[in-house]
């Protein structure tokens, strides 16, 4: 494995690194700020295991890529699918619109990754 140095990075690469550390923190922030205080369904077991996948697979990947590690793809692959399975998760219980586009554009641009 070899670091990367920041400027060394792609837009594209730079791009899905930011994308991930944002739907980590949004991840987060919403579980914290939104789900645990409405109770009910959003603060079920299954949503807060899947929240907190979210958010620890797309840090993970955020890692992966900025060491530039060669199995990356594995990893936003499996990104991909976790946000994509938050996203709508979150999308059906409403109230979680900024978590909503954080897993989507974080599932695009790592499906895009790990085909790169």
């Amino acid at each position: 494995m070899t670091h990367l140095s920041p400027s060394l990075l792609s837009p594209s690469l730079r791009h899905c690194i930011d994308h991930c550390l944002a739907c980590h923190a949004e991840c987060l922030s919403t579980l914290s700020g939104h789900c645990l205080e409405a109770g009910g369904r959003h603060a079920a077991p299954d949503h807060v295991r899947l929240m907190l996948a979210c958010a620890e697979i797309c840090r993970s990947t955020a890692h992966l890529l900025l060491l530039g590690s060669p199995r990356h793809a594995a990893f936003c692959t499996e990104c991909a699918a976790i946000c994509t399975e938050c996203a709508a998760q979150c999308e059906a219980l409403g109230g979680m619109e900024e978590c909503v586009a954080a897993c989507r554009a974080c599932a695009a641009l790592c499906a895009a990754m790990a085909k790169a």
